[in-house]
């Protein structure tokens, strides 16, 4: 027989804050979300953190058994929930970012980020594979943030979950603001017509690509991000802004201050609850801030599968490429200058 659920998407600013303020917030938000009837509620990508290109990163990574593991374990309990969320954790050697889904009674499934954004891949590398959770809900799908972006993946589900859980906190990296020192600013407007054609993609992933790929699945989907502004420091600003030069020779003027390149924008709107068809239930807008929305959804008595052909990427090729091959491959080597760094300072500790 078809079954009712309600999910539940929440929705935090994504300003870096120590963790177990972030925490002490989250709970308040879970609780309210099983006190309106969840039975399964999701928190937004790198949510006990907040989000940043710092650092910062490496030493915010937690061990598998960290604070962030053992609270959700803890609450999704206390509050009788199944509860997701994704955090960055370093194990035998390498840090990623991992989506973590704890049943109530315990049980724990987590799935490592596929496609780390950009910059992103300067503080965490890709993980590999699906993972669908066998959970007394049903067979749940996982995914985060930009994974959404990539047709296969999703195709990776199809047939073998009742629903999806997507976390996600996506800057709008599709309009941003450039930052230099001297107080000079650059948009994408400013950098020709090829860095312009960016402008909208996390939208347009975030929003009906989303709903697209779930209707096509046939099943619900729940995705959510985070709120307000951010303003960040760039990993390998020179190269990337070097990078930049070929489609826009005439930023040369720039250059000698590329190297503490910021950059500015908003988070892009898609805190959601989508039924099986891609149709939108709830959604939170910008500018609610830090809550959450919950919706029922049915799920069919049979793990459906996909009817016809799969909709395409909702982005350019030029945006893919951005996005996962210049940006990542300049930032490889900050996450490795970083590890090992971290790496030291932690044998040091411990050596002491």
């Amino acid at each position: 027989m078809p079954r009712t659920i309600r999910l539940a998407a929440v929705q935090m600013d994504a300003s870096p804050a120590p963790t177990a303020a972030r925490l002490a917030r989250a709970s308040r938000l879970v609780a309210a979300a099983a006190e309106a009837g969840a039975h399964l509620v999701a928190l937004p990508e790198l949510f006990n953190t907040g989000y940043a290109y710092a650092y910062a990163n490496f030493r915010l990574a937690e061990p598998p058994d960290g604070l962030t593991t053992a609270w959700m374990k803890e609450t999704a309990a206390r509050l009788n929930v199944h509860l997701a969320g994704s955090l960055m954790v370093l194990g035998r050697g390498e840090i990623v970012n991992r989506l973590l889904l704890f049943a109530p009674d315990g049980r724990t499934w987590h799935y490592d980020k596929n496609h780390p954004w950009g910059w992103e891949r300067a503080y965490f590398r890709p993980g590999h594979g699906v993972t669908v959770a066998e959970t007394d809900l049903g067979h749940v799908g996982l995914m985060v943030c930009w994974d959404v972006a990539h047709p296969r993946l999703w195709n990776r589900y199809a047939g073998r979950v009742d629903l999806m859980i997507i976390t996600s906190c996506p800057p709008d990296i599709g309009n941003p603001t450039f930052h230099f020192s001297s107080g000079n600013a650059l948009t994408f407007d400013d950098m020709g017509p090829a860095m312009a054609s960016l402008k909208g993609a996390g939208e347009s992933v975030f929003g009906d690509m989303i709903n697209e790929q779930a209707g096509w699945l046939g099943v619900p989907a729940v995705n959510t991000v985070g709120s307000g502004h951010v303003r960040t420091t760039i990993p390998n600003s020179l190269g990337t802004f070097l990078a930049f030069l070929p489609v826009a020779p005439w930023l040369v003027k720039y250059l000698p201050q590329a190297g503490r390149m910021e950059m500015a924008c908003q988070l892009v709107q898609g805190c959601k609850v989508v039924n099986a068809d891609g149709r939108v239930l709830a959604e939170l807008t910008q500018a609610q801030g830090e809550t959450f929305t919950v919706a029922e959804v049915t799920l069919a008595s049979e793990r459906p599968s996909p009817r016809g052909p799969q909709p395409p990427s909702r982005i350019s090729w030029f945006a893919t490429f951005i996005s996962d091959v210049l940006l990542p491959s300049l930032a490889i080597p900050v996450y490795r200058r970083g590890l090992r760094r971290l790496l030291k300072e932690r044998a040091a500790a411990v050596s002491r």
